[in-house]
């Protein structure tokens, strides 16, 4: 009996319940560029302890890049020294210094604050949500693995793990059918951890083939589908009950539910109105800020170079406090890019397959053997 299912005409527009991206040219990383980003990323976590003062010292992984290739502040900036030397080089104030005093520029500043703020307590919310997404996935299959280890043959144990462990590593390869894409591509991703750690035979690599991995997410729920009649064929077999077959169930859709969390809020990003409300307010505040400063730091003899040297590190400062609130923001909303901020995903992984390894091949010494009266 055919499936009802089944019998639904393909969408070539759709796939995986979202539209179909342009494939174009595959430019991703390969997996040495990956593990070195890896890399990088490991190390600026260590950073976060660090004195203040090396802190400074530091260039990537911080706000200063990414100001420092932002128009806008350097727009701000230009505004501010164009309309100081103008003051400078005059011996008068003109009209418009005076109509300026009556600009009240601080309270557009108090509503961006606010909402800047706001921005990025909800897109480090979500990088959290998701970062905690990302660790039960692996617990879920450390889970799975040390009840495998425990409870059924080796031979059947081995085959389950290996397919949780494929089907983790395959959802994160699908991520970039949504969102911004994924760095992580079948080639260079999935590939090289089947390589080294042989977690699917070629005649399962060959079962998945009508999937297009770097493009969707459905061969990862296909793979969780393979470990659920893992498990079911374990029970049938005799090697557990109904009850430890349920167990396991509920951790491997624990697993689904986790890596459905992931991309669900890759696919729903905060609304681009918000993050355009925000863009408008700072590209309008930040002239306005710096057309206010100038004005009001004096004009023809009331001018001092000292006060504009200060003033001008005020108005820097503002950018740098507007255009990086906007920029950290920005970045928390897809963790899981090739950036030095994003989510740890090749330690998420490497960890996850390690402990496994470690928990199928653990050994004790022989049980206590209970002596009978």
């Amino acid at each position: 009996m055919t499936s009802v299912l089944s019998c639904t005409e393909p969408d070539e527009f759709r796939e995986n319940g979202v539209i179909k991206k342009d494939c174009g040219v595959d430019d991703r990383p390969t997996f040495a560029e990956l593990q070195e980003i890896e890399k990088h990323r490991r190390a600026i976590l260590l950073r976060a302890e660090l004195p203040y003062w090396r802190i400074l010292l530091f260039w990537s992984g911080t706000c200063l890049k990414q100001i420092s290739t932002d128009l806008l502040v350097w727009l701000t900036v230009g505004v501010y020294a164009g309309i100081r030397i103008f003051a400078n080089s005059i011996d008068y104030v003109p009209e418009s210094a005076m109509l300026m005093e009556k600009t009240n520029i601080g309270i557009l500043g108090g509503f961006l604050s606010f909402f800047l703020v706001l921005f990025v307590n909800q897109t480090n919310a979500r990088f959290l949500e998701m970062y905690g997404f990302s660790k039960a996935c692996s617990g879920r299959i450390q889970d799975v693995a040390g009840l495998a280890r425990c409870q059924l043959p080796p031979e059947a144990a081995d085959r389950l793990v290996r397919h949780f462990n494929a089907a983790q590593i395959a959802g994160y390869v699908g991520l970039n059918a949504i969102g911004q894409g994924s760095p992580y591509s079948k080639t260079n991703f999935f590939d090289e951890y089947n390589k080294q750690y042989k977690l699917l035979t070629p005649e399962e690599m060959k079962m998945l083939e009508h999937h297009d991995m770097d493009h969707s997410g459905l061969c990862m729920k296909e793979l969780v589908t393979w470990c659920q009649e893992d498990v079911t064929n374990s029970r049938k077999a005799g090697f557990i009950d109904s009850y430890q077959e349920k167990f396991l169930h509920d951790k491997i859709l624990a697993f689904r539910a986790a890596m459905d969390g992931m991309y669900d809020y890759t696919d729903q990003p905060p609304h681009f109105f918000y993050i355009h409300f925000l863009v408008l307010l700072s590209a309008l505040y930040l002239p306005l800020f710096a057309i206010d400063t100038a004005y009001a730091a004096g004009w023809g003899n009331e001018t001092y170079v000292g006060l504009d040297i200060l003033n001008g590190i005020i108005v820097f400062l503002q950018c740098i406090f507007v255009v990086g609130l906007r920029s950290l923001g920005t970045k928390m909303i897809d963790p899981y890019g090739d950036d030095l901020e994003d989510l740890s995903v090749i330690n998420y992984v490497e960890g996850t397959l390690e402990i496994c390894s470690t928990i199928m091949n653990s050994k004790q010494t022989e049980p206590i053997k209970t002596v009978s009266s």
